[in-house]
């Protein structure tokens, strides 16, 4: 559908035409005649599918301008709140109708003065509802309340804060949530939330044919090693996924001992740092982008050729969020999965999805080098993830491999640092948590034994 079919204002029009846009995404071309029709929808949709323009279009097209806030869009993450903005900046560039993104990790004072003149809000649940507690920011004539990664919102513990802020806008708005998943406790608030929502789907799944999926059965010792060969071997921009912010810092740091042009993004970077990371990424100034899955979520970069597993997701929608960065827009892409023993369980819950179709590639005979997990002096871990004396810094032993995950320290978003706001990220058991640590369930699905030195699928 071309966006000229739309009924939309001839300013917006004039915005997508400028951005080079001349048809819509499948969840655009869906959602945005429901959303100008008045109706709450439920959206689902891959990652890069256009989502941001599919609500805010309609969003742009129905606000009235110096009437006050109107819309207030919620996101899981400080880089999603970002982006959203800078999307509907330029989609509204004609429209005159003015935005303020609000998050926490940076001065309340700024959002506080463009609050007050703002007709569109986006921004996390936690420094939301510090304005609100404030005063500085009111949500009586709102007209379209957004949810967007509404199961990472989940996930990240901020349902009780969407529930609160919730009670602070009108019955009578217009609600729309986006959510790659409808776990039960989104499906309640869809429920007792929700108008009679028209649910729209999208495609879900990453094209296959455009999408080399393959995985490696290595000795611990190798992981670094093939990580470096592979990038050095192919062209292009890669997104390196690890389990825990220390690994990324790790991974990250011998890559550029190797002169590999690489930075690290996790939630122990300042705000502003992760925002000029991302920045540096996207005007192609590093190729090799080393993230965990919290950092990851939401952001919207475009040019990846490259992902690779570092450490295995825990599951196969982890997964497919994970490798759905690749293989975008028609272009072509690769998922490489580095496994090691300590990854069998979760790569086994990866292809309990019987969809999921991951391909085995042979250890090329490359040397191994070594990989420096501490930054200087210091203690290194063994390979049963036991910390131990020593300046080497190296691998674990005689036996070789990293030190577990055991030995990394807390996990992503169990943060020592404070925050801005008491409310920035979610509570997990009394922490403050931002998604990466959750209990693990027991496998349903296939498993893999270990049987000299491989594996099997185990059905």
């Amino acid at each position: 559908m071309k966006f000229e079919e739309l009924n939309l204002k001839p300013e917006l029009l004039k915005a997508v035409a400028n951005m080079g846009f001349t048809e819509t995404t499948e969840i655009q071309g869906k959602c945005i005649p429901t959303i100008l029709s008045g109706k709450d929808i439920v959206g689902q949709s891959q990652t890069g599918s256009g989502k941001t323009a599919a609500f805010g279009l309609p969003i742009l097209n129905s606000i009235v301008q110096g009437k006050g806030a109107q819309a207030i869009i919620l996101t899981p993450t400080r880089e999603l709140c970002v982006q959203i903005y800078d999307t509907m900046k330029v989609m509204g560039k004609f429209t005159g109708l003015r935005m303020v993104s609000v998050f926490g990790g940076v001065s309340i004072g700024p959002q506080i003065d463009d609050l007050r003149r703002a007709e569109i809000i986006i921004g996390t649940p936690g420094r939301v509802l510090d304005h609100l507690d404030r005063g500085s920011m009111k949500l009586d004539n709102i007209k379209f309340f957004v949810l967007d990664e509404a199961d990472r919102m989940l996930e990240m513990g901020f349902i009780d804060d969407i529930l609160e802020i919730l009670k602070h806008t009108p019955r009578n708005r217009q609600s729309l949530m986006f959510s790659a998943t409808i776990p039960g406790p989104i499906r309640t608030i869809i429920q007792k939330h929700f108008n009679n929502p028209v649910y729209i789907k999208g495609q879900v799944h990453v094209d296959t044919k455009l999408l080399k999926q393959v995985y490696y059965n290595i000795r611990p010792e190798e992981k670094f090693s093939l990580l470096l060969y592979l990038l050095k071997k192919n062209n292009g921009i890669a997104l390196v996924f690890c389990a825990t912010r220390q690994e990324v810092d790790a991974v990250t740091r011998n890559l550029d001992r190797e002169s590999v042009k690489a930075m690290a993004i996790h939630g122990g970077l300042t705000q502003n740092r992760r925002l000029q990371v991302v920045e540096m990424l996207k005007k192609e100034h590093i190729s090799v982008l080393v993230a965990t899955d919290v950092a990851a979520r939401g952001l919207d970069i475009r040019n990846i050729t490259h992902v690779f597993n570092y450490d295995a997701p825990k599951n196969a929608e982890e997964y497919t969020h994970r490798i759905g960065r690749t293989a975008r827009a028609g272009e072509s892409g690769e998922a490489v999965t580095l496994l090691t023993q300590k990854d069998y369980n979760n790569f086994s819950n990866v292809l309990s999805d019987r969809t999921i179709k991951v391909n085995k590639e042979v250890m090329p005979s490359i040397p191994i080098i070594k990989f420096e997990r501490s930054s200087g002096r210091g203690r290194f871990s063994d390979s049963r993830g036991n910390d131990r004396g020593g300046d080497r810094g190296g691998y674990g032993g005689s036996r070789g491999g990293f030190g577990g995950r055991r030995s990394d320290g807390p996990r992503e978003g169990r943060r020592s640092e404070s925050f801005d706001s008491p409310r920035d990220g979610a509570r997990y058991n009394g922490h403050v948590d931002d998604g990466e640590d959750r209990p693990r369930q027991s496998h349903q699905g296939r498993n893999f034994t270990n049987r000299q030195g491989g594996f099997r699928p185990r059905r």
